[in-house]
């Protein structure tokens, strides 16, 4: 599946799941951790049942359980039977993976959330032994400051400090290494669209194949910014092209600049990217 942007719901919201459906995400997150307090869990685990079970689904629907230690790890897992992945907080690698499979019954793909612990970090290379598991591999820089008593993970500019940088690059670097998607996390200023598009360009350029939202208003910001711009499915096609024109030739120029193998490769998954956003079929795993 295609996975540019993740859209977060509260799933004790009904009917914004229901709204949410035809926002242009291309899936929904819907929530029974953080954006649902204790007092309104089972209220959200009928909610997210009841959608589910809704047929014709148009959208995958991802839920958000409870960590593993929560004590309520069955109750979610048996609301969000039926989801296409669950996300998992405070992953702490492959082991999280497959101690949440022994509860689900392997029922559903998992996107762990794989840096909310100073633990999690050591672990972010060892995703690629549960891969066949995997829909993705996503890291949060909200709850590991707290964690360690860091005060923020974010410079006054917004820009993450250096060891928050470090950890959004293991993450990004364990998803490809696992061979699955790379999600960056969330944006929080969402009235800021403008530093959402430059944040997740960068995003794009840096690897991640998408994004998760925390606001209706980010989607088309987040798929602009990983569905490739004409200029660079041009570009891609000329390299493609160049390289066929002459098979054997391992490095040539084009337009001033010398391409090798590496260009061709990078020119070939442009036009993935392109592809998948056209037909919505996921091309990177």
């Amino acid at each position: 599946m295609r996975l540019r942007s993740l859209l977060f719901v509260p799933g004790d919201r009904p009917e914004r799941i229901e709204k949410a459906l035809g926002l242009g995400a291309d899936a929904l997150i819907l929530d029974l951790e953080d954006s649902v307090v204790p007092a309104a869990k089972e209220n959200a685990r009928r909610a997210v049942a009841e959608a589910l079970a809704r047929p014709l689904r148009t959208v995958p629907l991802f839920v958000r359980i409870n960590p593993l230690d929560s004590g309520m790890l069955s109750e979610d897992v048996m609301a969000a039977r039926g989801a296409d992945a669950l996300i998992l907080p405070k992953a702490e690698g492959a082991e999280s993976v497959r101690a949440l499979d022994a509860v689900s019954g392997g029922v559903a793909l998992i996107l762990p959330i794989a840096s909310e612990t100073a633990a999690a970090v050591f672990q972010l290379g060892h995703y690629a032994e549960v891969a066949d598991r995997l829909v993705g591999l996503t890291w949060g820089a909200e709850d590991l400051p707290a964690a360690i008593g860091a005060s923020t993970s974010r410079e006054p500019d917004g820009r993450f400090t250096p060891p928050y940088e470090m950890v959004r690059a293991l993450t990004l670097f364990g998803a490809h290494a696992a061979g699955v998607s790379a999600i960056d996390t969330v944006f929080p200023a969402f009235k800021d669209l403008d530093g959402l598009a430059t944040y997740a360009e960068r995003a794009a350029r840096d690897g991640f194949n998408g994004m998760m939202a925390i606001h209706p208003s980010q989607v088309p910001v987040i798929n602009a910014a990983f569905t490739p711009t004409p200029e660079a499915v041009a570009h891609a096609r000329a390299v493609v092209a160049a390289f066929e024109a002459k098979p054997g030739v391992g490095a040539l120029q084009l337009e001033g600049k010398m391409i090798d193998a590496p260009h061709l490769k990078q020119a070939r998954r442009v036009i993935a990217l392109l592809d998948a956003s056209s037909t919505g079929e996921d091309e990177l795993r």
